[in-house]
């Protein structure tokens, strides 16, 4: 029975040009998407905007543009962020979709479940960014203009930028465990490829949490640590989605 569900799958397989065709669609239907989100996101940005300014980690910031180009940008950069939140999610639908006829009926359902985690996981990478990283990093800077005795004037383009450079990378390392999961459910990644490859996981993470932290020890522990436990935590639930995947091989 296994040999003849195999055969069949084996004639249902597309030529390699037809699955770089149907590559090539999900990604112009997320860039569809992403455009869409921009222009609905120019719409919000202002609200998102004020909420920032109100919950910055000083009192009374006071922004300041240098370029005729600046408040333009300022909408860019908050259009953009509003459709990442969701792109994210569509994105992980359309590599559902993609990988949809290589699954069978009872897989489809159960990596069917990993979109609306998306969105959560991006959710709580911004959450986890914004209300920790961000503060922390923010102060840093602060402290060390005060011990050289300047005046700190904020270009409302550097603190944005500032900003969201932390918020779009950490959000995307959030999603690691989901894609992880999802790629072990149909049978691309394995356990034991991710515990062979953990040492330079490790470091590549580590590496990734310097950069997007403030120069002190423990800035970076507080994001490189985290992203370590992600990682863990991806592999555990990959020999999960990879056992459960080969007792239904089994069993069919």
């Amino acid at each position: 029975m296994a040999e003849n569900q195999s055969a069949q799958r084996s004639d249902e397989w597309m030529p390699l040009t037809d699955h770089l065709g149907e590559l090539r669609k999900r990604i112009i239907f997320c860039l569809i998407v992403f455009v869409a989100g921009l222009i609905g996101g120019l719409f919000g940005s202002e609200p998102v905007f004020d909420y920032l300014v109100e919950a910055a980690p000083v009192n009374n910031l006071n922004l300041h543009a240098f370029s005729p180009w600046d408040a333009i940008g300022l909408y860019m950069k908050f259009a953009f962020l509003i459709s990442f939140v969701v792109a994210i999610p569509f994105a992980m639908f359309q590599l559902w979709l993609f990988a949809k006829p290589a699954l069978e009926k009872k897989e489809q359902k159960a990596t069917l479940v990993f979109v609306p985690w998306a969105l959560v996981m991006c959710l709580v990478g911004l959450a986890f960014s914004y209300f920790v990283v961000f503060p922390m990093a923010f102060l840093f800077t602060e402290k060390v203009t005060m011990n050289l005795g300047l005046e700190q004037t904020y270009g409302v383009a550097q603190y944005f930028s500032f900003l969201i450079n932390l918020l779009i990378p950490i959000s995307l390392l959030f999603e690691l465990p989901l894609v992880i999961l999802f790629l072990s459910r149909i049978g691309i990644l394995s356990p034991a490829l991710l515990v062979r490859i953990r040492k330079i996981s490790w470091l590549i993470l580590i590496a990734i949490g310097v950069m997007v932290t403030p120069p002190d020890v423990v800035s970076d522990l507080l994001v490189a640590v985290p992203l370590v436990l992600l990682y863990e935590i991806s592999v555990f639930l990959s020999k999960l989605a990879f056992g459960r995947r080969q007792r239904t091989l089994e069993r069919s």
